[in-house]
């Protein structure tokens, strides 16, 4: 119910219709679920940005590439044990001073009395390696299990690219395998619009959380494609909690005139965010832990390549399970099936409701015109949403 003020601007009333509705913050109508955020209403705008971040990173692929780790790449991996006093720039500028160019990588693995210098490089023959391993033991006198200085302390190994094409051929077949079973899935439990837009989705987050891997230059292992795969699995899993919901609200709209499937998708979207939001922070907490422990107090490099692409597809996936996902369902709700003249059947007889209906002195065209008609189906603020579902399915 609403009235107009001093102003001539409507106000919400309670439903007694005695005084105007309690306001409620920002972060509580966004734990109930009663934010009334026009989410569907608004799916250009979020059309635009996923376009941009496509865009952004399909261009970063195209001209930036990936950088690949030494196990797509193939390579040289030569391990020194390190001590408390060498760097890894000294380890740099002793290959560096042998060979005359810098290795690619230089990191340093483990902790205590197990930690190693790693070097990644270029493939190396065999005089290189001797001269790389005659300069190292000179420089540090890196010492074996019993000891003594000795070369044998310095391990070296040849990593043939074949190997990293094998785990791509591999990952690309793993990742076909997944998303025609989450078609099949998702098409039984839900129904054809929703797997499609569950797909769409998918590809969405692949794409993304690749560009930023290019963007920023995560070195791609495969430990990173095996994150990768893993992602794919949490954002599933949103988008099947968000669908459920949409189900539940929209079961026997069509039935009936008050509310159109897009209200009634965007009430579903609004309940759901928070728990997408919750699920996404208790989901990166123990990632960043294992950042925090595996990385900086362990030195467990593969450990951080997991962590990252971990860490990053499941923000995308929150975000495109909810602002792109239900949208893009929507949107195909509307353009084919009964949907769509549904829809403009609610929209006709709303419009013909507000016709003669009195308008309060001074409420101006605004209240004249009701409310919107892709966010009448939203909450009103303060509501708490019942949750239950109907018995009868229509």
């Amino acid at each position: 119910m609403t009235n107009a003020n001093s102003t001539g601007e409507p106000v919400a009333l309670d439903k007694r219709g005695s005084g105007p509705a309690p306001r409620h913050s920002f972060l509580e109508r966004l734990y109930t679920g009663t934010g009334g955020f026009p989410i569907v209403s608004r799916r250009k705008l979020f059309y635009s940005l996923a376009a941009i971040f496509v865009l952004v990173s399909l261009l970063s692929i195209a001209v930036r590439g990936f950088t690949l780790g030494i196990d797509f790449t193939g390579g040289s991996r030569i391990q020194i044990p390190a001590t408390a006093e060498m760097t890894t720039q000294q380890v740099e500028d002793v290959y560096s001073d042998a060979l005359g160019h810098g290795p690619v990588s230089v990191q340093k693995v483990g902790s205590g009395a197990s930690a190693t210098i790693q070097v990644r490089s270029e493939t190396l023959d065999i005089a290189q390696i001797d001269a790389v391993t005659t300069a190292m033991v000179a420089e540090f006198e890196p010492k074996d299990a019993s000891g003594a200085v000795s070369r044998d302390a310095i391990s070296v190994a040849d990593i043939s690219e074949t190997w990293g094409g094998q785990i791509t051929q591999k990952a690309l077949i793993a990742l076909l395998v997944f998303v025609v079973a989450t078609m099949i899935y998702i098409a039984i439990r839900f129904e054809r619009d929703m797997s499609i837009a569950a797909i769409v989705s998918l590809f969405f987050n692949l794409i993304v959380t690749a560009g930023i891997y290019s963007l920023v230059g995560f070195e791609v292992t495969p430990a990173a494609v095996i994150g990768l795969l893993t992602i794919l699995g949490f954002a599933l899993y949103d988008n099947v909690v968000v669908f459920d919901k949409v189900e539940e609200n929209t079961r026997g709209v069509m039935h009936l005139n008050k509310r159109t499937y897009a209200e009634q998708a965007n009430l579903a979207a609004n309940q759901t965010l928070m728990r997408s939001i919750s699920t996404t922070i208790i989901g990166i907490l123990p990632i960043i832990g294992m950042l925090v422990i595996a990385v900086w107090l362990l030195g467990v490099g593969t450990l951080k390549d997991l962590a990252l692409v971990q860490m990053v597809g499941m923000i995308v996936g929150a975000y495109s399970s909810v602002f792109f996902a239900v949208p893009v369902l929507v949107s195909i709700k509307e353009r084919w099936g009964p949907v769509a003249a549904h829809t403009k059947k609610v929209l006709a007889k709303r419009a013909e409701g507000t016709v003669g209906a009195r308008v309060p002195v001074g409420a101006g065209a605004s209240a004249a015109r009701g409310p919107r008609p892709t966010d009448s189906g939203a909450p009103r603020p303060g509501s708490r949403p019942s949750g239950k579902r109907q018995k009868r399915r229509h």
